[in-house]
This record gives structure tokens, C-alpha cells and sequence, in this order.
């Protein structure tokens, strides 16, 4: 008989894992404490999965061989205990990576990894390799492996998927920053969230490459504590000593032993220093893969940026409106902050991850003139900001908020939705959430 193999959660990452269960003949088994959407549920269908949704039977889910957990699904819940004492239980990702033979580039990060990720397949796919993209964006990596025939994955990874990966190895890890976020997933402890970020490196070996930020503190403290194995490949925005990547005068130049390449700053398409980290990161693995100086060049350029990161939507009577709905976290949002150069109606709010709003009090007191919560607990925007902002108000449908920073507004000044939090309170995901803002902004 077959093993069994139960897969928890029936999301992208668990009916991909399900989908290729299947077709390496193993007894698949889907289980979803909550409602399966209803093209999972045909695609479930169609491959003759047996699924639940609505609970989980234990009598139908102790018996795995193998569990493979939605990264949804926190270490601490009842039934990944239960099942952990006697039952292995892996990420979607270390389960397909036991079935790919080819290349992977794995992005993490608490900010930026969707712009990387997409710029990195980007750059290899113009330059006319065979490259898939997975993880976060796009199709699970699992229901590639299954169904496409990709020679190369990029593959964005969080936190969440890295604890479930043990065996799987990235044969390019890409670390692009560390702050707090997710904390409560890692008993507010910081030092636990970044051991689960360093999981990328674990089992790199020495013809394997580490491509990070030399300027992220916690990143330059645990690279210079830990045992290396992979070719060490830092990016800064300060000058480049040796391999990796840099800026001198104004020219971004990437160095990786005898190949070198430069451009400037000024012709990338995602500008602000952010961008910058992130157009230096997916370069130096552009050149890991060999891709040509002008194939590279014309890729940073022409790149387009993602929807729902610093998405400069709509001007409506002289007030821009910009959709950064991923902005989930505080560091996400401080960027945002930073890079506009307007006054600001700061739409802000939803499930706080153990938010410390004090790292953004100056940049609010310099640029915020309105502050519109969002959300169905602001007492925390409400602690921090009360004393420097005069106008805070809370609402608790995107139509409202909208409206309420329309009226705030004044012709030249932005209203940015930049919410520094997770989305669930009040909406299905992120992009629901900024998919909203922009219908409420084209109905004002």
C-alpha cells in the first residue's frame, strides 16, 4: 500500500502539495479547518483527492506517514503538537524540493521579497533561461513541480515556510533584511524570528551562494557569528570591497570574480534606496546565472514593480493616491514614509503583530497630517500618535476610510494606505484590502 501523506490547509501552497502527492502515487488525504474556495475545491475534484473542510478529523489525520502544513498554520496549534510527537511535519517547499533535480534562488526578508523575487525572474527570464516563479507569488512550487518543467525556480520564502523546511537546500539564498515582524508567531522574541530567517543558508555547501545586506544590523551580526559554508556575496549601498555589490558616485557596480557590470542609480525603474537593495540583490544573482551585462541592464530598467508595494494609483483633484497594501509590517511602512515628499493622509491599521510604532514618530511628525485607522483595534496607532497628530480617525470599512483621507486631504498631498499591519481583521488578504482602496478611490 502507499504511503499516506495528509496535507492541512487547502490554499495555493496546500492544494499544490496535494496535486503532487498525487502524482507520485501517494494516498492523499486534504483537510481544512475552514471553508476550501471553490476552485480549490474542483481542482481537488478533478485530480480525485479525498478532502474535509469545516474541521479536522483526527481518526483521518493521525495516521499520515507525512504531514505537509499550510504555512498559515502556527507550531503552536493543538494538532501540529499532537501530530509532531509522532508523524514528520514539512513545509510545501521541502516537500516539492524532493522532487525538483534543478536550480533554486530563495528570497527572504521582512521587506522586499515580492519586488526581488519578481525582478530576480525578471532578469533570468529575458536573459532566455528556462525559470519558473514560486513561493509567495504566483502558483505554489509544489504544483510546478508537478505540472511545468522549469529548469530554474525563484522562490520567495517567509518565515513561516522556512520553519517547515529541514533537508531542502537553495542553491542561491538571498537574505535582503531583518526587523521585527511576525513576532507573535515567535514568542515575541526577535532572536527566534531570526534563526527562522537563517534557516535559507542551512545546507549550503560551498558551490552554493549567500547574496545579503551588509547594511542590515542584525544580518552583519549573525553572518559574522555563524559558519558559512556558501560564497559569501554582500550588497551595500556604500562602496564595494571584493565580490558582491555597491555604490560609488552615484553607479550601482556588482562584482563576481572576474565579471563585473555598472549602471546608474538613476536609470533603475524602482527608485529609493529600498530599490536599491533590491535591484543590487537580484543582480548579483543575475550574474551567479551568467546573464549579460546589456540583457541585465535593460532588465533594471525596464522592470515594472509589483501591485499593491508603493502603487502610485491615482490623482484625484490634485491629491495622489498610493496603494502600498503589502506594507505590513512597521519597517514596510517606514520606507513608504520616507520616500514620499508630500504631506501625508496615512491610511493605517488591522491586526497588529507586535507593532513598536516609535521607530516612525518622526517621519509621522515631519510628513503625516492625518492619520485614518483602519481596523478593528487602533488603540495602539491611537498610544503612539494621538500627541503628534491632531486629526486620528478610526473607521472600519475601506470605503469610509478612503472618503474620511479624500476630505482630510488637500490638493498636492497624498494619501497613502500604508497599514503596518496584517489584513485578516477586516479583509481576506492584502490584496483584497488594496484592491478595495483602489475601487473606493475610483468611485470618490
Amino acid at each position: 500500500m502507499n504511503e499516506r501523506v495528509v496535507v492541512l490547509g487547502a490554499g495555493e501552497s496546500g492544494v499544490g502539495a496535494a496535486i503532487l502527492a498525487k502524482k507520485k502515487e501517494f494516498e492523499v488525504f486534504v483537510s481544512d479547518s475552514g471553508e476550501i474556495k471553490k476552485n480549490y475545491k474542483e481542482v481537488l475534484r478533478q485530480y480525485e483527492i479525498d478532502f474535509e473542510e469545516g474541521n479536522h478529523s483526527l481518526e483521518k489525520i493521525l495516521n499520515a506517514a507525512l504531514v505537509v502544513k499550510s504555512p498559515g498554520i502556527p507550531d503552536s496549534a493543538p494538532l501540529i503538537k499532537k501530530l509532531q510527537k509522532s508523524v514528520p511535519v514539512i513545509s510545501e517547499i521541502e516537500f516539492a524540493g524532493r522532487f525538483f533535480t534543478g536550480k533554486t534562488i530563495c528570497i527572504s526578508g521582512s521587506n522586499g521579497k515580492t519586488t526581488t523575487t519578481l525582478l530576480t525572474y525578471r532578469i533570468l527570464k529575458d536573459g532566455g533561461l528556462n525559470v519558473g516563479v514560486a513561493g509567495n507569488v504566483g502558483k505554489s512550487f509544489a504544483r510546478q513541480v508537478a505540472e511545468e518543467d522549469f529548469d530554474i525556480y525563484v522562490i520567495e520564502l517567509s518565515s513561516f515556510q522556512l520553519d517547515g523546511m529541514f533537508d531542502f537546500k537553495a542553491d542561491v539564498a538571498i537574505l535582503l533584511n531583518i526587523t521585527p515582524d511576525h513576532l507573535d508567531r515567535y514568542g515575541y522574541n526577535m532572536d527566534n524570528y531570526t534563526d527562522s530567517k537563517f534557516r535559507i543558508i542551512q545546507n549550503q555547501g560551498k558551490d552554493d551562494f549567500f547574496i545579503y545586506c551588509s547594511d542590515d544590523p542584525v544580518i552583519n551580526k549573525e553572518v559574522k557569528k555563524r559558519n558559512i559554508n556558501a560564497v559569501q556575496l554582500p550588497f551595500t549601498l556604500g562602496e564595494l570591497e571584493g565580490n558582491g555589490a555597491g555604490i560609488e558616485r552615484s553607479e550601482i557596480k556588482i562584482q563576481l570574480n572576474q565579471k563585473q557590470f555598472s549602471m546608474s542609480i538613476l536609470d533603475l525603474s524602482l527608485q529609493g534606496k529600498h530599490n536599491s537593495y533590491n535591484s543590487m540583490a537580484a543582480g548579483i544573482a543575475g550574474m551567479v546565472f551568467n546573464i549579460r551585462n546589456q540583457q541585465l541592464r535593460e532588465s533594471l530598467t525596464a522592470f515594472k514593480g509589483v501591485e499593491h508595494r508603493l502603487e502610485h494609483f491615482m490623482v484625484v483633484h490634485g491629491i495622489e493616491f498610493i496603494n502600498d497594501s503589502k506594507a505590513t509590517n512597521i519597517n514596510s511602512t517606514w520606507y513608504a514614509l520616507e520616500s514620499i515628499n508630500k504631506q501625508i493622509v496615512w491610511i493605517a491599521g488591522g491586526i497588529d503583530k507586535g507593532n513598536d510604532y516609535s521607530m516612525l514618530t518622526d517621519l509621522v511628525k515631519s510628513k503625516v497630517k492625518a492619520i485614518v485607522c483602519l481596523g478593528k483595534n487602533n488603540s495602539k496607532i491611537h498610544e503612539a500618535f494621538d500627541k503628534i497628530v491632531d486629526d486620528i480617525v478610526d473607521v472600519y470599512d475601506m470605503q469610509s476610510a478612503v472618503k474620511s483621507a479624500y476630505y482630510l486631504a488637500r490638493n498636492g498631498d497624498a494619501v497613502l494606505l500604508s497599514p503596518a499591519c496584517a489584513s485578516f481583521d477586516l479583509f481576506e488578504n492584502y490584496e483584497d484590502r488594496g484592491a478595495q482602496f483602489k475601487l473606493s478611490v475610483r468611485d470618490l
